[in-house]
């Protein structure tokens, strides 16, 4: 049976937003904060309760590699993930089950497309916070195996534009193999959009009356990008991205966006917005591209004429 690519999530991961949920993985505890963002998670796990899909596949920014895109290759992980920069907010007990069948298959397919690839098979392997957060605020249960794709930052010296190039490849390798070993699968791209952030912290880290956008002009530019996807205009969107990465030092520069969006097929339909908020600075939104809400659209609208 052929498989296929169900949904795709912006799913952004400061480490703010597992801290302020207080699940029992991490530690550290929070009294509230950044509610709108973390209300936005709670709309995309409703959407995503109302799908049949077998695995999350993340792409991680905090899994960098320089040499070739990684893939996780041991079925099970268990253990503790901090926060380099925020050890106070994030330690997190981790306990994952990995797709490897598919995660294998991924490797093989953007190897023939002429990538550099390699299969993770370190069992001590530490998930990064990246791939654990984005996958938390999706499916907080775990009740999913995932694929966990590096980052692979070596194209980007050359230019953005290269390092798009790469990353489209990499995305139209993940359908190929998605549709092959007959998966329904969830992409989930694991970062923020501008990501300039403040360099010192408030006493209170949820202290909510402490945060906004760093400055306007990246807040003008993330405005650009999510009206681009609320108009489905995702190949307009991908041309865009090299600006957006220059002007506002945007965390799209990891690739896992333009990833996604290839190997959605760069839908022409819009992109469901469900929040959009900033976290020390940093704008992020929580974006949803369901092909099935689509159909929904346009079997309402009513007849022209």
């Amino acid at each position: 049976m052929s498989g296929s690519i169900v949904a795709g999530i912006l799913a952004p991961h400061p480490p703010h937003l597992v801290y302020a949920e207080n699940p029992p993985q991490n530690e550290p505890r929070a009294e509230c904060g950044w509610e709108v963002l973390r209300w936005g998670y709670e709309r995309v796990r409703k959407s995503l309760a109302a799908l049949d899909y077998d695995v999350l596949i993340v792409h991680s920014p905090h899994w960098r590699t320089f040499v070739g895109h990684h893939f996780l290759g041991v079925p099970h992980f268990k253990g503790l993930s901090v926060d380099p920069i925020f050890p106070n907010l994030f330690r997190y007990h981790f306990d994952v089950n990995v797709d490897v069948e598919l995660s294998e298959a991924m490797c093989e397919e953007a190897k023939a497309s002429g990538l550099v690839t390699k299969m993770m098979r370190n069992p001590a392997f530490r998930l990064d916070y990246g791939t654990i957060a984005s996958c938390h605020l999706v499916n907080p249960s775990w009740s999913k195996p995932i694929v966990g794709v590096s980052s692979n930052g070596s194209y980007y010296y050359y230019s953005n534009e290269v390092g798009q190039e790469e990353q489209i490849a990499l995305g139209e390798a993940t359908r190929r193999a998605v549709e092959k070993t007959g998966r329904r699968a969830v992409l989930l791209a694991s970062n923020s959009l501008s990501h300039r952030h403040f360099t010192t912290e408030a006493e209170i880290p949820e202290d909510m009356s402490r945060e906004h956008v760093y400055h306007h002009g990246q807040y003008l530019w993330d405005m650009r990008v999510l009206d681009l996807m609320k108009q489905g205009r995702s190949r307009e969107l991908v041309d865009e991205l090299p600006d957006f990465i220059d002007h506002a030092e945007s965390e799209v520069k990891a690739g896992a966006l333009t990833w996604m969006l290839a190997a959605l097929g760069f839908p022409s339909y819009p992109a469901e917005v469900h929040a959009y908020g900033t976290v020390i600075g940093t704008g992020n939104a929580v974006v949803e591209w369901n092909a099935s809400h689509e159909d929904v659209r346009v079997a309402a609208s009513p007849p022209v004429g």
